[in-house]
């Protein structure tokens, strides 16, 4: 009699997390999750879920309970995911983003080794490709990363080159930017859109931001958790890009934000203030998700100004509005 499909998750409360653990739930899947209880969380671990008291900085916690629990997959969505962060923490950085996924990818080589597959999946970065020389960025774009966290996502991007190269059903899904009304509030894009709402309720007049020039490859989150449930459940492993394919600036996104209130004259609403301008700031990142779509049958489903729309909507919501 086979045993239900067993998973294990780091970043669980994050915004992906939280969206993976009720697909994996929903699917009937017996989900444990890693919970750091020393740090304030982003949000509470969805009933039903095994929760594994640790942390990413801790390897032999880490392997620990990998090989007690023996999942069927792994999907490491944990560590610090803010570029600006990892500039202020870059060895903290390197640490839980970087070697942390070797421990993790160590432990599952080891279960895999006693006789049970698991497959491993990282959630990659598309700061690993830093400043490309050509656009969009696919598999085979060379990495070059120009942060912190770029850095410490290309060790641990390699490392599951490695140990796909070892036998370990291992794949990174090479995720561009991805937002939801689920993102924190650290990032710009819900920076954006909760200044939006404040400013639409009368409670602010103004919003403070960095480069507006910027431009990303911005998707829908349930899109991009979507695509790692499919790597997971592929036939072979292997990286994919996860991406949109199109770029909208961080000016457009502003735009769409206000728009989605309501205001259409908005640019004296909006400063920009040199600091939050990044020490290294890439100009434009675009994925090219041709891969995913060909092996994974995956395709994003909701375009950007729905995406900044529905952020938008959320933040007046909490703020009693709509």
């Amino acid at each position: 009699m086979s045993r239900t499909h067993r998973a294990f998750v780091t970043g669980a409360t994050g915004q992906d997390g939280s969206y993976l653990v009720e697909r994996l739930l929903a699917d009937g899947v017996e989900v444990h999750a890693l919970v750091h209880r020393g740090a304030e969380p982003q949000g509470d671990v969805p009933t039903g879920v095994i929760e594994h008291k640790g942390s990413l900085a801790d390897f032999d916690r880490l392997a620990s309970i990998v090989t007690s629990i023996e999942p069927d997959s792994v999907f490491n969505l944990a560590g610090i995911s803010s570029v600006a962060t990892s500039w202020e923490r870059p060895l903290d950085t390197v640490e839980v983003s970087g070697t942390a996924v070797v421990a993790l990818l160590e432990a599952c080589r080891s279960v895999s080794d006693r006789g049970r597959e698991v497959r491993f999946v990282q959630a990659s970065s598309s700061e690993i490709f830093g400043a490309a020389e050509h656009s969009p960025q696919t598999e085979s774009t060379p990495i070059r990363p120009v942060s912190p966290y770029g850095a410490a996502k290309a060790l641990a991007h390699h490392a599951v080159s490695v140990y796909r190269g070892r036998g370990v059903f291992c794949s990174a899904a090479i995720l561009y930017n991805h937002e939801s009304p689920r993102r924190p509030e650290t990032f710009v894009t819900r920076k954006i859109t909760r200044g939006v709402a404040r400013i639409a309720a009368g409670l602010e007049t103004t919003i403070s931001l960095g480069n507006l020039d910027a431009r990303r490859d911005w998707g829908w989150a349930p899109d991009y958790v979507d695509a790692m449930i499919r790597i997971s459940r592929a036939e072979t492993p292997g990286d994919f890009v996860i991406a949109t394919g199109e770029t909208h600036s961080v000016r457009e996104f502003v735009g769409a934000a206000f728009s989605a209130a309501g205001i259409d004259d908005w640019e004296d609403r909006v400063i920009v203030d040199p600091s939050f301008l990044r020490p290294a700031d890439v100009h434009e990142m675009r994925g090219d998700p041709a891969k995913a779509h060909t092996e994974l049958g995956w395709a994003p489903t909701v375009r950007f100004t729905e995406i900044v729309a529905s952020m938008v909507r959320n933040d007046l919501t909490l703020l009693g509005i709509g």
